[in-house]
């Protein structure tokens, strides 16, 4: 939907309107829980797990939207999924579906095409991980604040704190060099960026056959230049089974 701003000959209406969605952008989120997980080593979509007797997406759910005004929230669910009639986030009006695809960026193209009706060009929308849900409130403020009137957007990210070593191919691998960790950043979510330019990044990557991990690295294939906005390194994605548990031990101090 385009936001350009009609000439001087337009009614005054349709003028304030259109300069309203310039400089009052709204805020979608879109979290993509179409995932397997295979790496969680269970029959159950790691988003499904439960940590005090809540799902995982649930928990992820409602630390972005108790903590921020978003306009709607859109996940994108596999189509075999058959475990979200039982969430608390079904009964949320706020929280819309759809249907994801086989990887993380065709379900979040999926997301933003189903918003696109609702959604203007210059909206801000932030994608973040379902099985992400030790976010903290002061981070998720700070990476709006820090990029509202920012042209492209960026993400939370986290200084590598880490030695790094370059593993060569044998087996067992031996170090070939040691990374140097200076200028490196782990990438976390939200990732945040315009809702056209966004669309228009995860077309191009698909239409190219471009594999992307996260949003930024569309956006970066585009030629754009993403923030890196500092972020609390607790803020960790289940992956393994051991995370779980250090989830739950972050949640309980958060």
């Amino acid at each position: 939907m385009a936001t350009d701003i009609p000439g001087k000959d337009a009614p005054a209406a349709l003028q304030t309107t259109c300069k309203n969605l310039m400089t009052n952008p709204q805020y979608w989120l879109i979290v993509p829980a179409a995932g397997i997980g295979k790496r969680m080593k269970s029959e159950v979509p790691k988003q499904y797990l439960t940590l005090s007797n809540r799902f995982i997406l649930d928990i992820t759910l409602s630390r972005l939207l108790d903590n921020a005004d978003f306009s709607g929230c859109m996940v994108p669910l596999s189509p075999q999924d058959h475990w979200w009639p039982d969430t608390e986030a079904v009964k949320d009006d706020q929280i819309q579906t759809c249907t994801g695809g086989k990887e993380r960026a065709d379900s979040v193209l999926s997301a933003l095409h189903a918003l696109k009706e609702q959604a203007s060009e210059s909206d801000w929308v932030l994608v973040h991980d379902a099985a992400r849900p030790c976010v903290h409130p002061d981070d998720l403020a700070n990476l709006i604040d820090t990029l509202s009137g920012h042209p492209v957007g960026g993400l939370l990210a986290s200084p590598v704190a880490d030695t790094l070593k370059h593993a060569g191919d044998g087996q067992p691998p031996e170090v070939e060099a040691t990374v140097d960790r200076s200028r490196l950043w782990r990438a976390l979510t939200p990732q945040m960026f315009r809702f056209g330019a966004l669309t228009r990044a995860l077309e191009a990557c698909l239409d190219a056959g471009h594999g992307v991990t996260d949003e930024s690295s569309a956006m970066e294939f585009s030629g754009n230049m993403p923030v890196l906005v500092e972020g609390r390194p607790d803020n960790i994605k289940i992956t393994v089974p051991s995370d779980l548990a250090l989830a739950g031990f972050i949640l309980s101090r958060l």
